[in-house]
């Protein structure tokens, strides 16, 4: 049976580490932006060009009392204008991560369930290269 080279991960080993490195990175950027960070995040392969952040629990007290008023297409519209003006931001912690460069970014928000969700599609490697690394 032939073993693995020692010091050297797993795929699924490196994929869980570079999943958990993104989600930290997404509850520190929320906090910034947004002043509070998630209570959840999850990151997720969907496929190997797809990138899911998943972030639960993420909604501001201004936020909040817009949707007690009934504000919820208001809320959700603050929130997406926030995350897309800083979407370089956004982009840039899966590009450091994966090594990639992102050529799609799709950020949404369900106001009622509070969960967002920030989806990236990946090219080649973030260095210029053509060819994926993930």
């Amino acid at each position: 049976m032939a073993s693995q080279d020692e010091g050297v991960a797993p795929a699924d080993d490196r994929q869980r580490v570079v999943t958990a490195e993104i989600s930290d990175a997404m509850v520190r950027l929320y906090k910034e932006v947004f002043g509070r960070g998630p209570t959840r995040a999850r990151t997720d392969f969907a496929g190997s060009d797809t990138v899911i952040c998943s972030l639960w629990d993420t909604l501001t007290l201004g936020e909040r009392s817009l949707l007690e008023i009934g504000q919820h297409d208001r809320a959700r519209e603050t929130r997406i204008l926030f995350q897309y003006a800083r979407a370089g931001d956004f982009v840039g912690i899966i590009e450091q991560n994966t090594g990639r460069k992102v050529v799609g970014f799709v950020s949404g928000m369900d106001v009622e369930a509070d969960v967002a969700a920030e989806v990236f599609y990946l090219g080649g490697r973030a260095d210029g290269d053509g060819a994926p690394t993930a």
